[in-house]
């Protein structure tokens, strides 16, 4: 009976791929990161704004007020002593 001898790659070209698929993964995840980062602050501003309208009864003066709340750039006033 014959043996059969598979090519096994050398351990350096192992050793290589894994280090730069690690590299590939730490890259999209810091890309996915970065862009949930940036998006997020839009989304802060307009949860801020839903808050600060939380007082109105109909949509349209919530929407209203949540467009004007955002257009003075959503400052919020505290008086201080």
């Amino acid at each position: 009976m014959t043996r059969v001898h598979y090519h096994r790659p050398a351990s350096t070209f192992t050793v290589v791929a894994a280090a730069l698929a690690t590299a590939i993964a730490v890259l999209l995840l810091a890309a996915v990161v970065t862009l949930f980062e940036r998006d997020a602050y839009p989304m802060e501003r307009a949860v801020a704004a839903e808050r600060a309208c939380a007082g109105s009864s109909y949509v349209s003066e919530r929407d209203a007020c949540m467009r004007e709340w955002l257009a003075m750039g959503g400052v919020q006033r505290i008086a201080r002593r």
